[in-house]
């Protein structure tokens, strides 16, 4: 595979912005079953630390897998012979709590294409509406060859 074959550029960079609902938090609670106090219990979060609920930080790598989404799928019937999966995350930081309410906008931005090993490299991160990066990572997509197909 050659780097013109990924159909991005190191520098190629996605965003997105969502406002983080109370329903957000409670449909990934229920769905993880992370009902922790921190995410779903208003009045013990008023004596925390906080003062207030925080969203679940593994919510925000959703947001990231999203941005991955919007990076990718434009080009997704170009890799003849491979399929694009993630191949997970490095460098997972949760710096700063998502409150309800915050509006996150996610930066995805192809730092490094590694042609030999069928991977690209990406740094994403999370800002909220004051500009505070509050997660961060490094994404890898993997193009996985398809038995007798790939070149």
């Amino acid at each position: 595979m050659q780097e013109a074959d990924f159909h991005v550029a190191i520098g190629d960079k996605v965003q997105f912005s969502k406002t983080v609902s109370e329903s957000d938090v409670y449909l990934f609670a229920g769905i993880t079953g992370d009902l922790s106090d921190v995410h779903c219990n208003e009045e013990f979060m008023k004596k925390s630390a906080f003062g207030r609920r925080i969203a679940h930080g593994v919510l925000s790598m959703g947001f990231m897998s999203t941005a991955s989404t919007l990076m990718f799928t434009p080009h997704v019937h170009k890799y003849v012979g491979f399929t694009p999966v993630s191949q997970g995350y490095d460098r997972v930081r949760f710096m700063s709590p998502v409150f309800f309410g915050d509006t996150v906008t996610i930066t995805y931005t192809i730092a490094k294409i590694e042609a030999e090993r069928f991977r690209t490299l990406s740094d994403v991160t999370v800002t909220n509406q004051n500009g505070i990066v509050v997660s961060s990572a490094v994404h890898i997509m993997r193009w996985v060859p398809q038995q007798g197909v790939a070149k």
